[in-house]
């Protein structure tokens, strides 16, 4: 079925809500699954005409994936029910690879839900997660302890270091999910929030959390970066992002010598930057 026509299906179906779902019901969404798994559509994709974040979500996309919560049924999904079980919704059980998906899942116990795409080349370190209706494309590495959230994205040649964070924004249905770009380092306990796009070669230092209601400051262009009305926030290509601090000016705040979390851009990326992070091409 061509994706348009897809698309409309899976919108009519996602505002009729039956009480019950018929066998063609259920066919429409494992060919939904199916295109979903295969990386044919995704929850958000770029879009020159997008304006400063340069990605528009796909609705219709993530009514699919939460049209699959209803359908399916609490079922068991224990491997060995007695020493560890397990219950999910059946229709987003783990998802299944061959040797031949060219994808590296370290043993160890990491999960992957069906429903997202992860492309050749990916490295999966455990424990990791990945929820559905993710996008993680070529080359990529994910982790120990890392999280990829529900239709986040994520680029070519990336980094998610041991214990990220990166949110998914399944709902609202037209929200902007996390978007992280080609070559981008997410340092170890990173938190990416709130449809926060991170624009490609960006390095965010270790402990960096992003988020729409945090200001992030730019030393170097002497700006201030802030999510506008209706926007994410998007951080600049090349932006190093480290935690920081800013003083509160006045009242108790001021009185009592506190500070407010803040990230800071403390440089743009180059040469220097590029001999730091090599190493991770060995590992993959």
């Amino acid at each position: 079925m061509p994706h348009a026509e897809l698309g409309r299906e899976i919108e009519r179906l996602f505002d009729a809500n039956p009480a019950s779902y018929s066998g063609a019901d259920r066919k429409l969404f494992q060919q939904f699954k199916d295109a979903l798994n295969a990386g044919e559509i995704r929850a958000a994709e770029p879009d020159a005409a997008a304006g400063k974040s340069g990605w528009r979500v796909n609705a219709w996309v993530k009514k699919g994936i939460l049209l699959g919560f209803r359908m399916g049924a609490t079922v068991d999904m224990s491997i060995d029910a007695a020493r560890q079980p397990f219950f999910d919704k059946s229709t987003y059980p783990v998802k299944t690879f061959s040797a031949e998906a060219g994808v590296r899942i370290v043993p160890g116990g990491s999960s992957i839900r069906d429903g997202c795409y992860i492309a050749r080349g990916v490295t999966c370190m455990p424990p990791m997660y990945v929820n559905v209706g993710a996008y993680v494309d070529e080359g990529t590495m994910i982790d120990s302890h890392a999280l990829v959230g529900s239709c986040a994205q994520v680029g070519k040649k990336c980094h998610i270091s041991a214990a990220a964070q990166i949110g998914g924004v399944l709902e609202p249905v037209g929200a902007l999910p996390v978007i992280i770009e080609d070559d981008v380092l997410v340092g170890g306990n990173c938190g990416i929030y709130e449809g926060t796009v991170v624009k490609q070669r960006a390095v965010l230092g270790s402990g960096t959390v992003l988020n729409r209601s945090t200001p992030v400051y730019d030393i170097v262009t002497e700006t201030v970066h802030c999510a506008a009305a209706g926007e994410p926030l998007v951080i600049p290509e090349n932006a190093v992002v480290v935690a920081g601090a800013r003083a509160i000016p006045h009242g108790r705040g001021h009185d009592w010598h506190l500070s407010l979390y803040t990230p800071v851009i403390v440089k743009y990326r180059d040469a220097k930057t590029d001999a730091k992070i090599q190493l991770e091409d060995l590992l993959r």
